[in-house]
């Protein structure tokens, strides 16, 4: 009897060995989901994407697609790496969300309106730079707002959480009062309901607030400079360079100057 409870009790320990072991794996499997072997072997890449923010990644309400620079750039990479722009997923990140994706494997990569920054480099690897952007500030006409100089003692300045914008505004106008939301859609509600009296964030993202309400402009020289990037999963060094060769061939093919005037219209001659 003791023989057989023995017994038991080593075939209990050996299946739980087991069950651990393939836990483990799964675990790994989960760590490495996103590199590009298992990107190419699934034949399908994941884009963590904005989509409130016009111009780059904005939701169109009429298709329920999300459009923009940011997307344009997307489907190109996923033809080159996965063979159709078809074999792409997007799904919704925020400033402060999309690193927290990454890591968990929800995405295989941002493409989010997202500067390249030492700190940031810590946590992800970036692709080359694929738009250069710059901090600006976004008011209703006529105010007495015209550049970061005027954002005195009390002013009330929105801005996005887990952006670079934030950090920014604090450091250049260290007596403002700075406001943060969600996202942008919300910050820009806020602006325009009165609770602040400038939004702050990359020019190229309010330009496209601005083109939404022809009641607000952006003013001033941009007092940063933003280079976007590509992030990935840290240690992902095949995909970065996947990447990275896609934007160096839209680049030289005029792909991307096509890309860019689209959605910017801006002659990137100039």
């Amino acid at each position: 009897m003791l023989k057989s409870k023995s017994l038991l009790k080593m075939l209990f320990v050996s299946m739980l060995a087991v069950l651990v072991l393939a836990a483990c794996g799964k675990s790994e499997e989960k760590e490495t989901a996103n590199g590009l072997d298992a990107i190419k072997k699934d034949e399908k890449i994941v884009f963590g994407v904005k989509n409130d923010t016009r111009l780059f990644g904005l939701k169109n309400p009429s298709s329920g697609e999300i459009e923009g620079f940011d997307i344009d750039i997307a489907k190109e990479i996923a033809k080159q790496i996965v063979g159709d722009e078809k074999n792409i997923e997007f799904k919704e990140v925020t400033s402060k969300t999309r690193v927290p994706m990454l890591q968990n494997g929800q995405i295989d990569a941002i493409i989010a309106t997202m500067t390249i920054t030492e700190e940031r480099k810590k946590e992800v690897d970036f692709s080359d730079v694929y738009f250069e952007a710059g901090q600006s500030l976004l008011v209703k006409k006529g105010s007495d707002i015209k550049s970061i100089d005027d954002i005195k003692k009390g002013t009330k300045v929105l801005a996005v959480k887990g952006s670079t914008s934030t950090k920014n505004i604090r450091e250049k106008s260290p007596d403002a009062e700075v406001l943060e939301y969600e996202n942008y859609t919300e910050a820009f509600t806020a602006l325009k309901s009165g609770q602040g009296d400038a939004l702050t964030t990359d020019n190229a993202i309010l330009y496209g607030m601005a083109a939404e309400d022809s009641s607000y402009e952006v003013v001033g020289e941009p007092f940063t400079d933003e280079p976007y990037g590509i992030a990935v999963k840290k240690g992902n060094e095949d995909l970065v360079k996947e990447i990275n060769a896609v934007l160096e061939e839209l680049k030289s093919s005029g792909k991307y100057d096509e890309i860019y005037k689209k959605w910017i219209k801006e002659d990137l001659s100039n």
